[in-house]
């Protein structure tokens, strides 16, 4: 009776909120960070769209609409980004003479998406982060180091890294937030209604992400870092840590996934997902 006891009011319990040092107060996307970040979206989610993006871009997908096969629209997309974006006519763009400032127009989504999937916590990746927080109001945590302290090294490394990366870009921004939308609109006609997906991630260290709370049957209540690496395949999170982290992820939190776009992630598995606190359950391999 005791135990029984003990668990129901383990289970009547509010869950623990995103932490206020995680969050930002605004952000440019229909929730605020408070509740899409939090444990109460994960369980009940809903669709996430960054401000006006949808709408600007109506007929690219009025376009998407009317065609049934994937690596058709997936073509589309690709082409519609370079078209709109001048990613093949860098002149036109605003290139101006010099190999530093082509190197920063050449910075684009493709690029980015591949240097996350090279390392996560090299500039790509810190440009991706510094994105995120902007959009949704999700402050990162790790990046080559914990971010913990506004006054450290590693801190500092990544305000540097994020906002040096997106300098005299062409408007890399905007095309995140168009690769984004596209991911969500593909997930939606791929899976429907349902709002899921079972994701496993490998880790080496338990201390690798903040501990929440700790639940029972092996169940933990985890703040995640603002973007995060995850697969389909439990099998290939093995090969990443000595711990698994599973996790029912939110569709509506999935920023691109490998087969996304043709050849655009080296895994075939690898979703990158967008954090704040979850309910996971860890287990050794």
């Amino acid at each position: 009776m005791d135990n029984n006891r003990q668990i129901e009011q383990e289970t009547r319990q509010p869950p623990p909120s995103l932490p206020p040092n995680a969050q930002l107060p605004i952000n440019r996307c229909n929730l605020p960070a408070v509740i899409l970040g939090s444990l109460t979206f994960q369980e009940h989610p809903v669709a996430l769209e960054i401000d006006g993006i949808r709408d600007f871009h109506a007929g690219l997908f009025r376009t998407l609409d009317a065609m049934e096969q994937r690596d058709e629209r997936a073509q589309r997309f690709i082409d519609y980004m370079t078209v709109r974006f001048l990613l093949e006519e860098l002149e036109e763009a605003g290139l101006t003479p010099g190999r530093k400032r082509k190197s920063r127009i050449n910075a684009n989504y493709l690029r980015m998406v591949r240097g996350w999937s090279f390392d996560s916590d090299g500039r790509e990746g810190a440009i991706l982060k510094r994105w995120v927080e902007s959009r949704f109001g999700l402050l990162a945590r790790h990046h080559a180091g914990p971010l913990l302290d506004p006054s450290g090294d590693a801190y500092h490394r990544y305000i540097s890294e994020g906002t040096r990366g997106l300098y005299a870009t062409n408007a890399l921004e905007a095309q995140l937030d168009l690769l984004f939308t596209y991911c969500q609109y593909e997930l939606t006609r791929e899976h429907g209604e349902n709002t899921h997906l079972k994701l496993y991630r490998g880790i080496n260290r338990m201390d690798e992400h903040e501990i929440l709370e700790t639940r029972p049957c092996g169940r933990n209540r985890v703040l995640l870092n603002n973007l995060n690496s995850f697969t389909s395949n439990r099998e290939r999170a093995d090969e990443f840590g000595d711990y698994i982290l599973m996790a029912q992820v939110p569709t509506s939190k999935v920023f691109f996934y490998n087969k996304l776009l043709p050849g655009m992630l080296k895994g075939e598995d690898e979703y990158v997902v967008i954090g704040g606190a979850y309910e996971v359950c860890i287990s050794s391999i």
